[in-house]
């Protein structure tokens, strides 16, 4: 008499194994803001700087135009950033994609899963929102992370790789 493993737990209804999977639009705020940050001090410096030395009058009032650009630049790559991100579950394994110039893929292996965490900061909690760590078998990558997936979907995918890894290990 054999036992049947027990069923997969479901993935959200709107999971489609074939294609890649966007993440949630209210996840483009962090990207936004960490662009935002990154950018306006340096784009603020450099008109700073280049109206100093084209002795342009004042030239503090440069360096709040460039950091009014820098606002605007941080957004549209914060944005941009945040469209290239995007996973896969499917029978191979999950799989993350990031980039588009230099695009980045990566797939884990069921076989290849160690252990399973979900991680959320303060903005992440506020959003709804939750970081996937898969940590892996091996030197080269440690660790896989998605991150601003649904809490839902984040939880959905940790019970069902978890339950994979464990049905693969009794076999």
């Amino acid at each position: 008499m054999t036992d049947a493993p027990p069923p997969l737990p479901a993935l959200p209804a709107a999971v489609d194994r074939d294609r890649w999977q966007p993440l949630p639009r209210r996840g483009a705020l962090p990207y936004a803001l960490g662009a935002v940050a990154g950018l306006v001090p340096v784009v603020a410096a450099v008109a700073f700087v280049a109206a100093s030395a084209l002795d342009a009058d004042p030239a503090w009032s440069y360096a709040v135009g460039g950091a009014l650009l820098g606002v605007i630049l941080g957004i549209w790559v914060g944005l941009r950033r945040h469209a290239r991100l995007g996973w896969k579950l499917d029978e191979d394994g999950f799989a993350t994609r990031r980039g588009n110039l230099w695009r980045s893929e990566t797939l884990v292996p069921v076989s290849r899963v160690q252990h399973l965490d979900l991680e959320r900061g303060p903005l992440e909690r506020y959003l709804g929102l939750a970081t996937l760590v898969v940590h892996t078998a091996g030197t080269r990558m440690a660790a896989v992370k998605m991150p601003l997936l649904e809490l839902e979907d984040a939880e959905a995918l940790r019970a069902h790789l978890a339950h994979q890894v464990e049905t693969d290990d009794a076999l």
